[in-house]
């Protein structure tokens, strides 16, 4: 990854000036280009934890940075993320298993890693006490169908809970659709199809989904550590898209597989009761504890 050009946001650098920040995940999709771009900003230190240790390699060889600080550990291991936490200033949890397929196959490390990794975060949240401490979720956690989407809604449940104590930490959750240049996206496995002269995989031609770029799914959940503070979810304001109109993009050559178990035809942002608690926003809406 080479060094940003992009400018930089005033009320950002304002929040992140001389902070130490640890990203769980941060050797994955998201967490390794918000490791890039929050180095863009004055911060003291940034601190990466991951259980991949080739991908932290690669976060380390991808960006030359003497801030840069690469754990090795895993969010079930309470001494190793407490440790990872010590003096820390704001914490971007990151860390997931997400692949829907995996997740179902895998219940009791998807539940292990969603749900009681973030409970072991927020432990150490308690005590550590960070500023701030952001919890990044997705919309499938809205009416779950899946165990991902439901793992990722105990989360936010837990967060938004963490969010009304009366500690020093302040808590939050951001919510957003599908990242469309993380691994594994469809767009990586339709590309692929395409090289191999394959017909493209379609769930099914009206499922809908929200898609936004990996850029801005970054600057967000930074303008968001900016209003964390008590257990809120933001939710970035995203444009739905049919799954046939964005793989013609790719090839007019379609083979329909249909629905993975637990899929849901249309994503939704927000429950029907979120809804009346959602302020909105120009760019977000923000559901109040």
């Amino acid at each position: 990854m080479k060094k940003s050009n992009k400018k930089l946001n005033p009320a950002i650098t304002k929040e992140l000036k001389n902070k130490t920040i640890l990203v769980t995940g941060g050797a994955g999709s998201i967490g390794a280009h918000l490791t890039k771009r929050i180095l863009d900003y004055p911060v003291k230190a940034v601190r990466v934890l991951d259980n991949d240790e080739h991908a932290l390699f690669k976060v380390g060889k991808s960006i030359d940075d003497t801030r840069l600080r690469l754990l090795l550990g895993d969010i079930l291991n309470q001494e190793r993320i407490e440790l990872a936490g010590l003096n820390v200033d704001i914490i971007l949890h990151v860390a997931a298993i997400k692949n829907i397929e995996i997740t179902e196959y895998n219940p009791i490390e998807t539940i292990n890693t969603n749900v009681n990794g973030t409970v072991n975060m927020v432990k150490m949240a308690i005590k550590n006490s960070p500023k701030k401490f952001l919890n990044i979720s997705t919309d499938k956690a809205v009416e779950s169908t899946t165990l991902y989407g439901t793992t990722k809604n105990l989360s936010e449940k837990l967060i938004t809970w963490a969010g009304g104590l009366m500690i020093p930490t302040k808590f939050a959750s951001t919510r957003f659709g599908n990242v469309i240049e993380t691994r594994g996206n469809v767009f990586e496995i339709w590309n692929e199809e395409k090289k191999n002269g394959k017909p493209l995989s379609i769930t099914h031609p009206d499922m809908k989904r929200y898609f936004l770029k990996i850029d801005d799914a970054v600057e967000f959940c930074l303008e968001c550590l900016i209003h964390v503070n008590n257990g809120e979810i933001f939710i970035p304001k995203m444009k739905s898209y049919s799954i046939k109109e964005l793989a013609n993009k790719v090839s007019k050559k379609h083979n329909i597989i249909g629905l993975r178990k637990g899929e849901k035809m249309v994503e939704v942002l927000m429950t029907k009761e979120e809804e009346h608690r959602a302020v909105e926003r120009k760019k977000m809406w923000i559901i109040k504890k």
